[in-house]
């Protein structure tokens, strides 16, 4: 479903991301982790186009983002770091402007519509401008559209930002329940405790290289430590010391 094939992003002479190589298949989970700067948003605006990587290929579904980008588009839905709404128009409106650009037909955009607010329980401020909206309920907004279509591939960055208890643990159960249906997450957090209650597997970037990539159990034995923590085992690996390795 994605695949980074030997993607290198450079800024002059600054490489952001170095020979990334990346598979990751229908219906996987899966939770891309690292320090600020290691390259992490930049891998994800190349993903979904926002970016074009300096050599090497980015696909959603077969689709060359760069080739194709209509049709890798058509199958991803992408909430970034930062909610971008429209501030005059209501969160329905903008809802409905979102299943206009997908070329949804109007009875079907109406349905979906309705699903998306019930589901993130946005029924009580959907017909408000979004100028009005808290950050936690712009995020919430951003996740709905970002659905709409019913994308193949959900791509998220810092997903959790904003949210009270109460959205994490809806956006997890969705998030959970879209896996299990076939979708594939690719998820940039720095909520460790998230990435090892949810991913089915981790990805650790420093310095723009992928420095490991497996389960938790596999980040485990890599580092030789046997602790249950993703945390202690996140921070050996990107040490100076783990570095070294």
């Amino acid at each position: 479903m994605i695949e980074f094939d030997h993607v290198t992003r450079t800024y002059g002479p600054k490489t952001a991301v170095s020979d990334l190589t990346l598979a990751i298949p229908r219906g996987e989970l899966f939770a891309l982790l690292g320090p600020n700067g290691a390259g992490k948003t930049t891998s994800i605006k190349m993903l979904v186009g926002l970016l074009h990587p300096s050599r090497g290929s980015v696909r959603i579904c077969g689709h060359d983002v760069v080739a194709d980008p209509r049709g890798a588009h058509l199958h991803v839905g992408y909430v970034p770091d930062e909610p971008c709404l429209y501030d005059k128009l209501t969160g329905r409106e903008f809802l409905w402007f979102i299943a206009d650009m997908f070329g949804m037909p109007r009875h079907l955009a109406r349905g979906r519509i309705d699903r998306e607010i019930e589901c993130f329980e946005l029924g009580e401020f959907a017909d408000d401008l979004a100028e009005s909206y808290s950050l936690g309920m712009k995020q919430r907004l951003v996740f709905a559209a970002s659905l709409i279509h019913d994308p193949s591939v959900l791509v998220l960055d810092e997903p959790m930002v904003g949210l009270d208890p109460r959205s994490v643990r809806i956006v997890k159960d969705l998030l959970a329940a879209r896996a299990r249906e076939g979708m594939t997450v690719f998820m940039s957090t720095h909520t460790l405790a998230m990435a090892e209650e949810m991913a089915d597997r981790v990805g650790i970037m420093v310095r723009g290289r992928l420095r490991f990539l497996g389960t938790v159990m596999e980040l485990r034995e890599q580092v030789a430590l046997e602790s249950t923590s993703l945390e202690q085992l996140y921070l050996e690996l990107t040490s100076a010391r783990g570095e070294e390795r």
